[in-house]
């Protein structure tokens, strides 16, 4: 009890005295104490409470600290994904500027060549026919659509259509597929072979479809 009031009184300086005295003499003793106990107290409670703070901001200043250094590398990533996004924004519109660019380039070229469409226009309706004929399976119709060799008019006539209107290698294999079908096609109708002439026949009429959707022209030919 008194330790506890000691250390929460005020400073302060307690002097105590005793005296005794007999009937037959008297003598006066004196005691003085002087107590600093406050001084003691709060010097240790002062110590104290700068060892149980010091932790404490301490750890409170790595948090901040960590919390800042997060946030700007998070302004720092977002900027740079912006500065990417920019980029694959621009790049992006380069790349639709060129392909509108050649879509106006090919579509001027398809209107001044009518003639190749006219000649790609009687290479749907020869191919129409001969599908036409192998479905029921009449090879000697076909045969005759076709003709007897890759040499005939209508197909050196394709040709120079397919040559004047591929612009990229993509359609020049497209081009190139057509071609090889179709000579398997002439030659198992001339075999009398079915099977493999339906076959060639779905091969050369895949890829001119291919090709005529690659270079914008489906839309000008009837029958596909």
């Amino acid at each position: 009890m008194a330790t506890n009031f000691l250390s929460t009184a005020n400073p302060f300086l307690l002097s105590s005295s005793s005296s005794s005295s007999s009937s037959s003499s008297s003598s006066v003793t004196s005691t003085h104490v002087h107590y600093h106990p406050i001084k003691c107290t709060a010097k240790r409670e002062l110590s104290l409470c700068k060892a149980a703070l010091s932790p404490t901001l301490t750890k409170r200043s790595m948090s901040i600290s960590f919390f800042t250094s997060f946030m700007l590398s998070l302004t720092g990533k977002n900027a740079n994904a912006a500065i990417l996004e920019a980029d694959d924004d621009e790049e992006l519109l380069e790349k639709v500027k060129r392909d509108r660019k050649k879509r106006l380039e090919k579509q001027g070229v398809i209107s001044s060549s009518r003639q190749e469409t006219g000649y790609l226009q009687d290479l749907v309706y020869k191919l129409s026919a001969v599908g036409q004929a192998l479905d029921k399976n009449d090879l000697p119709t076909a045969g005759s659509v076709l003709g007897g060799s890759t040499d005939t008019d209508w197909v050196q006539r394709a040709n120079i259509a397919f040559n004047k209107l591929s612009s990229n290698p993509e359609e020049k294999t497209e081009v190139d597929t057509f071609n090889s079908s179709l000579a398997s096609l002439i030659s198992s109708v001339s075999k009398n072979d079915v099977e493999s002439s339906k076959l060639a026949f779905v091969s050369s009429a895949t890829a001119f479809e291919k090709w005529t959707s690659m270079t914008g022209l489906a839309a000008q030919l009837k029958g596909l």
